[in-house]
């Protein structure tokens, strides 16, 4: 065969955004979150869950003992269940968790803005744009909206604080998938973990103690994370590491001693063994040995959805009350709390070190335009 290509092997190009040489290239942000069915309806469930599920990097079982069971069971009796689920937590505007991430996409957005006019930039030099890892809009989607916005340099901001191959490598996965189609490929940078950051822990710490100041304090403190399948532990994943520095940096923050709080995990699928403890288990036992009044913080969701809603607002508080505990509260999750918003575009700032040059001037953009037309382009 000679030097080309079987047309079989060549991968297209999505189409190019039209282009001016007098442009000036931005910078744009993409944060990235888990999902949401589009409606707490059967049918919107089960094409959410029929994506989710057949995710290798969410569920790591060979594809041929996988497939049969999620298409022949789950994909058939799970979908009715959760949608169920779904609608004790949905609101007039939709899902929370897309309501929420939606609002610190723009929030974020007037932030960046305002930081970089301090530094002498445009405020628009920065543009935010959101996708989701299943469901919409894509991730595919927001990266298209930033190309089209003129984003030449893309920072890659996932949602999720500490690191999981099940969540931030996932959506990495979908990020390179997309950008294989673009023939002119952005510059991109990843925040692959912050479950350390000083502005985060603050942002957790300010919220909690926010709530405590109104509600009162409790006798525990319970810090739920989602939860992973335990091998994932022993094959190099540093999710539950992150997990508990997260923990120690936050009680730290908020002057508990070890005995005042707990970490544990909830969202188990399967009868596979996750991290322990698990939260239900948890609740159940505290109030068993005479813990009154539980709180209950999820610093790894930074929106609340159906996880912080339904599984610990509502299955928790019921699980406590019954075995005999007198007060739950469940802290809401930072959604659009200033110091979060705050927290967000520092770290966006911080890795966009190096790309916060400003960008040609309209004569340089205009000189630049008028040499290419000398040679022949049209724009």
């Amino acid at each position: 065969m000679s030097g080309t290509l079987a047309p079989s092997r060549v991968k297209r190009c999505l189409p190019e955004p039209k282009f001016s040489h007098d442009r000036a290239g931005r910078l744009g942000v993409l944060l990235i979150n888990l999902g949401t069915p589009d409606a707490p309806t059967t049918s919107a469930v089960r094409r959410y869950l029929a994506e989710f599920l057949s995710d290798p990097r969410v569920v790591e079982i060979p594809r041929v003992v996988w497939k049969p069971l999620l298409h022949g069971v789950i994909l058939r009796t799970r979908p009715a269940r959760s949608a169920q689920r779904y609608g004790t937590i949905w609101t007039k505007d939709g899902s929370p968790l897309l309501v929420h991430s939606l609002r610190q996409r723009t929030l974020l957005h007037g932030y960046l803005g305002q930081r970089l006019k301090i530094l002498g930039l445009p405020s628009d030099h920065a543009q935010v744009e959101l996708g989701m890892r299943y469901g919409a809009p894509s991730i595919a989607e927001a990266l298209a909206k930033l190309r089209e916005s003129g984003c030449e340099r893309i920072l890659v901001l996932p949602l999720y604080p500490q690191y999981a191959a099940s969540t931030t490598a996932s959506a990495l996965d979908a990020v390179f998938a997309a950008v294989s189609r673009m023939r002119r490929m952005p510059a991109l940078r990843v925040v692959d973990a912050y479950h350390d950051a000083a502005g985060y822990i603050g942002a957790l710490a300010q919220n909690i103690n926010d709530y405590w100041v109104k509600n009162g304090r409790p006798n525990k403190l319970v810090l739920s994370f989602h939860g992973v399948p335990r091998r994932t532990l022993d094959l190099g994943d540093p999710y539950h590491c992150h997990c508990h520095k997260t923990a120690r940096l936050l009680a730290t923050e908020l002057g508990l001693k070890p005995e005042q709080y707990a970490v544990t995990f909830q969202s188990r699928f399967g009868r596979g063994e996750w991290l322990k403890p698990y939260t239900g288990a948890m609740l159940v036992a505290l109030a068993r040995e005479g813990m009154r009044r539980v709180d209950v913080a999820c610093p790894g969701f930074v929106s609340d959805c159906l996880e912080t809603l339904e599984e610990i607002a509502l299955d928790g508080r019921a699980a406590f009350l019954k075995a005999g505990g007198a007060e739950f509260h469940a802290i809401p999750c930072l959604n659009e709390r200033p110091a979060w918003i705050a927290a967000l575009a520092d770290l966006a700032l911080k890795n966009l070190g190096g790309w916060l040059d400003p960008p040609p001037d309209a004569a340089a953009r205009e000189l630049t335009q008028a040499r290419a037309k000398a040679r022949g382009a049209e724009a």
